[in-house]
């Protein structure tokens, strides 16, 4: 440590000058950062004044606009609807009129008598005329109903002059012939002079009269002769039940287009819709607004639109009302009123964009005005700045001259104590008290602690030392016994490698140094295999030694030739003799005769075992519980009895497998045991004991082991000759 300016760098008066510097920063950055989030929080304040100002503008604006528009668009499509009703109305009761006259007509033909006919004549040409047209192959001189039909031309005639909105105005007969009115004749004649043929009977507007059975408008058609786009009104006439004719009148759209056209403005028009959703009248030229032949025109009520779909469907019904909707990527707003007499819809569009004008432009203002008071806000604000940046200096000026003031006195007695401390080594181990340290502050505190301390230190050394040589003995003690409880259970491999009939395989894995869990197998004599799988309650040092008394009375039971209940029964006769921790044994005892395959078996309360016959899958034996050893005295034991075929295998285990749990205590469940089993059950003992070993310690991963984990497989492989 160095010293420079009386101050010990890299030493205590330097921490503690650098810790009164710290806070003296640590002060004015509180001060600093409280002072920008103020200035930052009366920014927000203003923004959000702003912002909801906006808003309100916004909202304000958009609300009335909406109000003026709802009012001025309802009422401008109730008027155009009411128009267009009123047309089309006309149109239909002359239509209806020229029906009900064909019907009384063909119903009493008898009394009427034919009247005369002629081609369409060049020469009649701006002429009001009566002309017949047929259809291709059909001789009018074999109609009987042509010359009665001519007996509707007055009527027809006077239907056509008292409207200006008519093309054509004709019937058609079911024989495939035509008495029309109009002024053109020579729209039907060919360059050479002949009548041109039409086939009238598969016409849109013949077609949809005769389907519907009643009066009808068409969507937008093609004129057959001219291409002229056209509406049709049609209705079908009966004689006796049977279709005779179909009456029609060919409707003008060039003035109805013309005043769509006219009511277009620059992001507002007016369009109408046929009551099969399809678009007849709009100024648009692309998009969902446009107008299209009958054949092509899409059902703007299936629009992948729903928006618009259900406005479209709504507005053949009932007047809407202003709705808004988003249409190829810009909102509009629409209204729409039905024509009663079509059953088609007058919609009125109107861009949204226009009536956010008025609202952009008060917004801009608004803009400009907070811009200006913004500016002049700024200039305070610096002002303030400048101010407080050299009150800051001012500040830490003062303090670094107290912090060398207050390092200087802290720094005497603590030096003094480091060197003392240094000091202590060999004999001289204790710290003691001096007058140095009576500052009456925290000083005198730790220097009373560090004479505390070094004597508690003498007296936790020699502990330390006692506790460790105990430890290392507990230590070596409990590798002897886990050395000695793995050799106590069958351990080398393979077990019995003169007798060919069976395989055998096990292993033992305990949670702690020793367990509880073990296993056993051996030959009571040559043609009876005897095997064991047991679990003793609890962990540890106790369970292992109880578990080293159980294994030694089952194993001498078993050989003196008793069957598995009658060991299982003396067993627990003799454990519950002298059972004073209340210690039990849950287990599993099974002996093979390896002549015939025949196992018997009884269960003191453990797990299921499973088996594998051949070319089968392991299965579950649920076979019968009895109650644990050493928990009850007097219990009998049910034993049962099962017939390995060679090739059987026999998996016996402890809870261990099935309630291995997880980092997230999921167990590992039998379930998950079977099918890691059956993943290949034609696997040898080892392999089985692997595969399952490894299943488990898949499962848990790094989670802690609980329980002891003790596997055995058999597999009877019968008599070899």
């Amino acid at each position: 440590m160095k010293m420079i300016g009386g101050i010990k760098i890299g030493g205590l008066q330097q921490k503690i000058f650098n810790l009164m510097l710290i806070f003296i920063a640590v002060l004015i950055g509180a001060y600093a950062v409280i002072n920008v989030y103020q200035q930052k929080s009366l920014r927000r304040t203003v923004q959000e004044t702003n912002t909801d100002q906006q808003a309100s503008i916004t909202e304000v604006s958009e609300q009335t606009m909406q109000s003026v528009l709802n009012s001025s668009m309802t009422q401008t499509t109730a008027l155009q609807a009411y128009i267009a009703n009123d047309l089309f109305a006309d149109v239909r009761t002359g239509v209806e009129t020229l029906r009900a006259f064909a019907e009384e007509l063909f119903a009493h033909a008898d009394s009427f008598s034919g009247r005369p006919y002629s081609p369409p004549a060049p020469a009649a040409e701006g002429t009001l005329a009566v002309q017949f047209i047929h259809e291709e192959g059909v001789d009018p001189a074999d109609s009987e109903m042509l010359g009665l039909a001519a007996n509707m031309s007055g009527i027809m005639q006077a239907m056509y002059t008292a409207s200006d909105k008519l093309s054509s105005i004709f019937i058609g007969t079911a024989d495939g012939n035509m008495i029309l009115v109009n002024d053109r004749p020579e729209t039907f004649l060919a360059p050479d002079g002949t009548t041109r043929t039409l086939d009238i009977r598969h016409r849109p507007w013949y077609v949809r009269a005769a389907e519907a059975g009643e009066l009808v408008f068409t969507g937008v058609e093609l004129d057959a002769y001219t291409d002229t786009p056209m509406l049709e009104c049609a209705a079908p006439v009966y004689c006796g039940g049977e279709l005779a004719a179909v009456v029609s009148a060919d409707i003008w759209l060039t003035s109805i287009s013309e005043y769509v056209e006219s009511k277009a403005s620059d992001g507002s028009f007016l369009c109408v819709v046929s009551e099969n959703g399809q678009m007849l009248f709009s100024p648009a030229k692309e998009g969902v607004f446009r107008v299209e032949l009958s054949s092509d025109a899409p059902d703007l009520r299936r629009s992948e639109n729903k928006a618009l779909a259900e406005f479209v469907t709504k507005a053949l019904k009932e007047n809407t009302g202003l709705q808004a909707a988003e249409i190829g990527g810009k909102e509009y707003f629409l209204c729409g009123v039905p024509l009663e007499t079509l059953g088609w819809a007058v919609i009125s569009v109107v861009d949204k964009q226009l009536t956010d004008r008025p609202a952009e432009m008060m917004l801009s203002r608004y803009d400009e005005i907070n811009r200006n008071a913004s500016a002049g806000y700024e200039q305070e604000m610096s002002r303030i700045f400048r101010l407080t940046i050299i009150l800051t200096v001012l500040i830490v000026v003062l303090a670094v001259a107290a912090a060398l003031l207050l390092a200087s006195r802290v720094v005497r007695p603590v030096e003094h104590m480091t060197k003392r401390i240094n000091a202590l080594g060999g004999t001289d181990q204790v710290f003691r008290m001096e007058d140095v340290y009576r500052t009456g502050d925290e000083i005198e505190v730790l220097a009373e602690s560090f004479a505390t301390l070094t004597e508690r230190a003498e007296a936790y050394i020699e502990q330390i030392t006692e506790i460790t040589a105990e430890k290392e003995r507990i230590g070596t003690e409990l590798a002897l016994a886990t050395r000695i409880q793995a050799d106590m259970l069958p351990n080398i491999y393979p077990a019995f490698p003169d007798r060919p009939e069976f395989d055998i395989y096990a292993s033992m894995d305990p949670a702690k140094e020793v367990g509880g869990d073990f296993y056993d197998f051996f030959l009571v004599d040559d043609d009876h295999l005897c095997m064991i799988i047991a679990d003793v309650s609890g962990k540890g040092v106790p369970a292992a030694l109880f578990m080293m008394a159980s294994k030694i009375i089952l194993q001498n039971n078993a050989m003196m030739g008793k069957s598995p209940a009658r060991i299982l029964s003396d067993t627990n006769t003799a454990i519950c003799a002298n059972n004073r921790e209340e210690m039990f044994v849950t287990a599993w005892l099974g002996i093979l005769e390896i002549s015939t395959g025949k196992l018997t078996a009884a269960n003191a309360g453990h797990e299921y075992p499973a088996v594998c016959h051949p070319d089968g899958l392991f299965e579950l034996v649920q076979d019968k519980h009895s109650f644990v050893i050493g928990g009850l005295e007097g219990v009998k034991y049910k034993e049962y009895s099962l017939t390995l075929a060679p090739g059987t295998k026999l998996f016996l285990y402890t809870d261990g497998v099935p309630e291995a749990m997880d980092a997230e205590n999921t167990l590992f469940g039998t379930d998950r045991m079977l099918a890691a089993l059956n993943a290949k059950p034609d696997a040898a003992p080892e392999e089985v004991v692997n595969i399952i070993t490894t299943a488990v310690e898949g499962f848990v991963n790094d989670a802690e082991q609980f329980d002891d984990l003790t596997l055995l497989c058999m597999e009877y492989k019968g008599k070899r000759s």
